[in-house]
């Protein structure tokens, strides 16, 4: 039998995780101005954003869904889904694109099936594009798993994720 709206809140209520929210939200003085704050540490808590914890951090907040929603979905730092094992960060800003950023994603959407925004059916491979991670001079360039890999061909960028992925 599924848990009911009640048991999953009471759960929710035990979560430690969700416990540090509400003390950064207490310790903000339940200021609406502190979501983005508060949206860290939730994020740094859980790894991702789960919609019951936008619903809660709204509540406390007194803030409108829209508001949590909108402020999730512009910033890239913030995701509503699980981090992947493995990352990789297109840059598509204007230097990157001119030098063949757009060639990256669509080898990465050939060779791994995932477009940007996306991971891999089994999680091993998250890829997403930022608008400029500002290394313009080394373009096009690729975050994987936070270093930075400047003036980076599409066949490399493959080999290498792959390597990461196998464990290689």
């Amino acid at each position: 039998m599924g848990d009911t709206t009640t048991d999953k809140m009471e759960k929710a209520v035990q979560d430690p995780r969700l416990k540090l929210i509400s003390a950064r939200i207490r310790k903000e003085g339940r200021r609406p101005e502190s979501l983005i704050e508060v949206l860290h540490t939730a994020q740094n808590a859980y790894g991702h954003l789960p919609m019951e914890v936008l619903s809660h951090i709204t509540r406390e907040l007194r803030l409108p869904p829209s508001r949590v929603y909108s402020a999730v979905t512009f910033y890239h730092f913030f995701s509503l889904k699980p981090a992947a094992r493995h990352t990789c960060i297109v840059c598509t800003g204007t230097a990157c694109y001119v030098k063949g950023a757009r060639a990256l994603l669509e080898r990465l959407q050939r060779e791994f099936g995932v477009k940007a925004g996306e991971a891999t059916a089994d999680g091993a491979l998250g890829v997403q594009q930022a608008r400029c991670v500002g290394a313009c001079g080394i373009a096009p360039v690729a975050i994987l798993d936070d270093v930075v890999k400047g003036r980076v061909s599409a066949e490399d960028l493959v080999v290498e994720l792959r390597a990461k992925i196998s464990g290689t």
